[in-house]
């Protein structure tokens, strides 16, 4: 009777573990799920542009891909003139740190003419592996949910290591609210001078 009580026990208790471990992963992916969401879309400067000629008119892609393989977007930016020729072309990984604290993880693409335009085929990407990628060590943005929802965050620091016209490193400041992005990318010298990226404040970028 005493061994039949102890297993009874025992199965329940990895029962109620499981439980805990399943609701965890459900709400870890909720919130990659709700983070992923409001960055995904098609955005631009353009009304900045507008009403400032210190910023360009600067089309952002911004789609999921892989979605068997966790939380990642395809990134793509170009002056909205020139739309087949984008000066910068990323992949995010999206982790999630704590309940309010996220990571967007920065890789470049080994052969970005490829996929030029191919945000809007997402599946594209299922014939690239992880050795197309490459990591921008210390370019991740940390991003920090708000009570009202939205999240703001930043690189740290100088570990994002840039060499674009004379930088020594690269800062970004991301805000994401709803229907808009702010982002702000600098670059700088080894003694601190900005030696690229807007200087008044971040691009603000209005989904379309």
């Amino acid at each position: 009777m005493r061994t039949q009580l102890f297993t009874l026990a025992v199965v329940l208790m990895l029962a109620a573990c499981n439980t805990t471990k399943t609701t965890h992963t459900d709400s870890a992916t909720k919130a990659l799920d709700e983070l992923q969401q409001a960055m995904t879309g098609t955005y631009s400067s353009a009304a900045q542009s507008a009403e400032d000629d210190a910023f360009y008119d600067i089309t952002l892609h911004m789609y999921p891909i892989w979605k068997d393989r966790g939380h990642w977007l395809y990134v793509e930016q170009a002056v909205s003139t020139m739309p087949a020729k984008p000066y910068r072309q990323r992949v995010y990984k999206l982790e999630q740190v704590d309940k309010k604290t996220f990571r967007s993880i920065v890789y470049t693409l080994n052969d970005e003419d490829d996929v030029v335009g191919d945000w809007q085929v997402p599946e594209s990407f299922d014939r690239l592996a992880a050795e197309d990628l490459r990591l921008r060590e210390g370019c991740a943005v940390i991003l920090a949910q708000q009570p009202d929802g939205s999240y703001t965050g930043s690189t740290e620091g100088d570990l994002c290591k840039s060499t674009l016209r004379g930088a020594a490193y690269a800062t970004s400041e991301v805000s994401i609210l709803p229907g808009k992005i702010v982002s702000w990318d600098r670059g700088f010298d080894e003694v601190g001078k900005q030696v690229w990226g807007a200087e008044k404040g971040g691009y603000i970028f209005l989904k379309q």
